[in-house]
C-alpha cells in the first residue's frame, strides 16, 4: 500500500525533488522562520568584522551574557549559551538524566529523540483539541502526583498548536512541579512572536524558582538558523555547574557570539518583524475564518494550526494541491497525538500570504 510522503518544516529540498519543482520556486510556509530574513544592519556589521573568526571567543561569553541580560530582563549570571537550542536541549537532558519524563504534546519531536538516547521512559500529556490545546491544570496536577516525573518539557508557545501559557499559568505549573520534585524545561523559541512577550515569557520567574530552565534561540525570530546560536537561563547553581562539566568549551563560535552582542538591540528590525507578523496573522486568520469547513485555533506564535472539517478531504490532499502551485504548508499528520486532518502555515511576506489565501479558497470552493 502506497503511503503519502511526509515532509517536515526544513525538508524543502526533499519536497523539491519529489514534486520536480526548483526549490527557489517554492514558498515555504512550513519552516516558521521570520520572512524578513537576516537584518540588513546586522549583515553590514558582520561583513565589517569577519576578523573575529581569527580569535577564540571569550570562554565565559561575558559580553554576550550581558547583552542577553538586558534583552531578556534577567541577571547575566543566569545565562548559558551554546550551539543552537538543539545543543541546549541535549546538554540539559544529559545533566538531569531523568529516568522518567513528561512531555506536553503534541510538540516538537526532538525532545523525545534526545530523551530516548539516554534510555529515559517518556510519557506524553496530550493537550485536548476540545480545550483549544490549553493545559487543564487540575488534570495535570493529578498526573504529576507522587513525583513520578523528574523532568517535564513544555514548548511555549507550542509547536504545532500555537497555543501558549501566560506567566501566571507558568507560575502555577512551576508550583505543581516543585511539589512533585520535578524540573521544568520551557522552550521559548517562539515567544518573541507573541503579542505581549512579557505576558508569556517565564524569564521574570527565574529569581523566584530554581526548578526550571528557559531555552531560546535565534533561528526563527532573527532568521538565523545557520548561525547555530542557542541560549538558556536558569537560577539553579547545580545546573550551571553540570553544564560546565558536560558542554564542550567554545561551543558557540566567535562570529555568532559577536552577532549576539548586536542583534538583540536592533530595535528597528525587532519592531518591523513583530508589526508584520501580528498584522499579517490577523489578516490571514480573518480571511480563512470565512471558510466554513476550516477550524482555526488561537495562534500565539508566527504560525497557525488549522483543521479540515470536510469529510473525505485530508491534510495531504491540501498539501499536495498547494505544493503543485509552489506553496509548501505543513501537513501535520506526522505529529503524534494530533488526530484529525490538521495543517499548519507560518506567516510570510504579504504577497506570498495572499497567494496562499487565494489558493486555499480555490481548493475549498
Amino acid at each position: 500500500m502506497n503511503k503519502n510522503p511526509q515532509f517536515h518544516g526544513s525538508d524543502i529540498e526533499a519536497a523539491s525533488a519529489y514534486y520536480n519543482i526548483p526549490k527557489e520556486d517554492i514558498v515555504c510556509f512550513s519552516s516558521n522562520v521570520n520572512p524578513l530574513g537576516l537584518s540588513e544592519s546586522l549583515k553590514r556589521v558582520l561583513a565589517d568584522n569577519l576578523d573575529v573568526l581569527s580569535t577564540y571567543p571569550d570562554r565565559n561569553y561575558s559580553n554576550l551574557k550581558s547583552a542577553l541580560a538586558k534583552y531578556c530582563g534577567a541577571p547575566a549570571e543566569y545565562f548559558l549559551v551554546g550551539n543552537g537550542s538543539t545543543e541546549m536541549i541535549s546538554v540539559l537532558i544529559q545533566t538531569r538524566h531523568p529516568k522518567k519524563a513528561l512531555v506536553i504534546s503534541p510538540t516538537y519531536s526532538e525532545y523525545g529523540r534526545e530523551l530516548s538516547l539516554i534510555g529515559c521512559t517518556l510519557d506524553e500529556y496530550v493537550l485536548k483539541e476540545s480545550n483549544n490545546f490549553q493545559l487543564d491544570f487540575d488534570d495535570f496536577s493529578k498526573c504529576m502526583q507522587n513525583g513520578k516525573y523528574e523532568l517535564v518539557i513544555l514548548c511555549n508557545p507550542n509547536n504545532p498548536t500555537s497555543s501558549a501559557l501566560t506567566v501566571f499559568q507558568i507560575h502555577r505549573m512551576l508550583e505543581i512541579c516543585r511539589r512533585n520534585n520535578s524540573f521544568l524545561m520551557i522552550d521559548e523559541t517562539y515567544v518573541e512572536f507573541t503579542d505581549q512577550i512579557c505576558e508569556y515569557s517565564a524569564m521574570s520567574l527565574l529569581t523566584e524558582y530554581d526548578n526550571f530552565i528557559v531555552l531560546r534561540g535565534v533561528s526563527k525570530f532573527f532568521a538565523s538558523p545557520g548561525m547555530r546560536f542557542g541560549y538558556a537561563a536558569s537560577s539553579n547553581d547545580e545546573l550551571h555547574q553540570a553544564f560546565q562539566r558536560l558542554q564542550n568549551p567554545w561551543s558557540l563560535n566567535s562570529l555568532a557570539a559577536f552577532a549576539g552582542e548586536i542583534m538583540f538591540f536592533d530595535t528597528e528590525y525587532i519592531e518591523e518583524t513583530r508589526t508584520h507578523i501580528l498584522s499579517e496573522k490577523k489578516r490571514m486568520m480573518d480571511a480563512l475564518s470565512t471558510i466554513s469547513c476550516l477550524k482555526l485555533y488561537p495562534a500565539h506564535a508566527n504560525f497557525v494550526l488549522t483543521k479540515i472539517l470536510l469529510s473525505g478531504v485530508t491534510s495531504y490532499h491540501l498539501f499536495d494541491d498547494l505544493m503543485k502551485k509552489g506553496l509548501m504548508i505543513r501537513d501535520c499528520s506526522s505529529f503524534e497525538c494530533l488526530d484529525g486532518e490538521f495543517f499548519r502555515f507560518c506567516i510570510m511576506h504579504t504577497e506570498e500570504n495572499t497567494r496562499l489565501l487565494e489558493a486555499i479558497h480555490d481548493f475549498f470552493e
